[in-house]
């Protein structure tokens, strides 16, 4: 499995150059809305986190945003401040917190955020997660409840995390690839809803069997896949020059997104 995430990640690399998305950090940039980093313990470590607030009279359901293999990227906080505009909570924990060369993450690492990432331990990650739905469930403006929703690597690790944690309501898996086995997939306690892109068969394909095995274990699984789009729509479909599949994906994709958290 490492080999896997390993060989994946250095594909996309090598396919997709990141770029400073000075589109995303200006858009971010111009937003009303308070937004700010916070640090959240777990054990020893501090999980550098990006937090957005709605502007809102009650308190609010709460959206954990897991980055893509890119790291805690302006795109990936941007996605906290269109969760905040449409009334809700959102948190973008960097996953790659203290392996820096200074002891900070994402933002330090680099050309090594690819190596960086597709080393991080499994439990690691998800006593990350636990610890910021832990710290975002107990906020005063949070009502309790707590989503997932992740994108690419992300996205796998949104459905990964959704077989070791009982108390989320529901996990939101952008074109991320799903647990291997049907017993891991058994100890999902939420409604899992996926967004595939069409162009995207690595991912996509994973879906039928997905389908087949989350019915048998008596879980809730719902994909969708849009047809034209490409692996990393959520992204491509806001950039200036987006393809019309991908931003159709795009607009298609939050309009769902919505009415699920409206939902809950």
């Amino acid at each position: 499995m490492k080999r896997l995430m390993l060989l994946l990640v250095a594909g996309w690399l090598a396919g997709h150059t990141v770029s400073a998305q000075d589109w995303a950090k200006a858009r971010l940039d111009k937003s009303p809305r308070h937004g700010e980093w916070v640090k959240v313990k777990q054990g020893q470590r501090e999980v550098e986190s990006f937090i957005t607030y709605p502007e809102v009279k009650e308190k609010a359901t709460a959206v954990v945003v897991i980055h893509e293999i890119f790291g805690l990227t302006d795109w990936a906080r941007g996605v906290t401040d269109e969760l905040a505009e449409a009334g809700y909570i959102a948190i973008a924990p960097d996953l790659l917190s203290g392996l820096g060369p200074k002891g900070g993450g994402t933002s330090e690492l680099g050309s090594g955020v690819g190596k960086a990432i597709s080393s991080l331990p499994p439990e690691q990650i998800t006593a990350d997660l636990n610890a910021v739905v832990d710290y975002v469930a107990k906020l005063p403006s949070c009502n309790g409840k707590v989503v997932v929703m992740g994108f690419c690597w992300g996205g796998g690790q949104a459905f990964r995390f959704a077989t070791n944690n009982k108390e989320i309501k529901s996990a939101l898996v952008f074109y991320g690839t799903p647990p291997e086995t049907e017993s891991e997939l058994a100890r999902i306690a939420c409604p899992v809803y996926g967004f595939y892109g069409g162009n995207d068969a690595r991912v996509s394909s994973t879906v039928p069997d997905t389908v087949a095995l989350m019915k048998k274990a008596g879980k809730i699984y719902e994909p969708v896949i849009y047809e034209g789009a490409g692996h990393g729509f959520m992204r491509a479909g806001e950039a200036p020059d987006a393809k019309e599949a991908n931003k159709q994906a795009h607009d298609a994709a939050w309009v769902r997104v919505k009415e699920i958290l409206g939902k809950l």
